[in-house]
């Protein structure tokens, strides 16, 4: 018989969290060309290096992540991430121009110039973005014979959300709110879930330490 992995979190926990992270990772995607094109225009080329970094950033955030997923994966771990994507995301709402003038000034040509700016902007962010549904896939398995099945789940949540961000941010959010108003959304949401994780966390450690309390009895 195999043997089972305790589980760490809750699995509509886990799987809700996929929604949020897919959903807020098109959610900032979608904003991309909004945000460099007082500098660099919103012409194909501009769209080409955002959907590139995006699509780089996030190859990179599976590989990492299915790596430390490997390594004794924790509640902790997994909030750190939406926590740590919510901090990187502050650059893209507070220093926005401050990172894409210089760039501007120094690259005459707008692709290139977009291309140096979503790797400064939205890289690191979306890396971590990358990292969660591995991570996922990990703290969901209870046994060798759910992977599939459960990674099937996950990355069909998680691409439900990317969906649901993707229409919502391009039909509706950005004709009721302001670019950064929308990016601060994401942000309190990525930091909620981590918070939500970390809460489940610290109840499923109080439970255990009153269960071992009473069974020492």
């Amino acid at each position: 018989m195999r043997k089972k992995q305790n589980r760490i979190l809750p699995r509509a926990i886990i799987t809700g969290m996929a929604f949020v992270s897919g959903f807020c990772i098109m959610t900032v995607e979608m904003l991309g060309a909004r945000i460099l094109s007082p500098y660099f225009g919103g012409s194909l080329s501009v769209w080409g290096s955002i959907i590139t970094i995006f699509m780089l950033a996030l190859a990179f955030g599976y590989l990492v992540g299915g790596t430390l997923s490997a390594r004794n994966p924790s509640g902790k771990t997994y909030a750190m991430f939406f926590i740590g994507a919510a901090l990187f995301s502050l650059p893209v709402i507070l220093f926005a121009d401050f990172i894409m003038e210089p760039i501007f000034l120094s690259i005459d040509d707008p692709r290139y110039g977009s291309l140096f700016a979503s790797i400064f902007l939205f890289f690191i962010p979306t890396s971590i973005l990358g990292m969660i549904s591995p991570y996922s896939v990990r703290l969901m398995v209870e046994s060798e014979e759910q992977s599939g099945s459960m990674a099937g789940l996950l990355y069909f949540v998680s691409t439900l959300g990317s969906a649901a961000g993707t229409l919502g941010t391009s039909f509706y959010f950005v004709l009721w709110f302001e670019v950064n108003q929308i990016l601060w959304g994401a942000v309190l949401s990525l930091a909620f879930a981590g918070c939500i994780i970390l809460f489940c966390e610290y109840l499923k450690k109080t439970n255990n330490d009153f269960a071992s309390g009473v069974y020492e009895k």
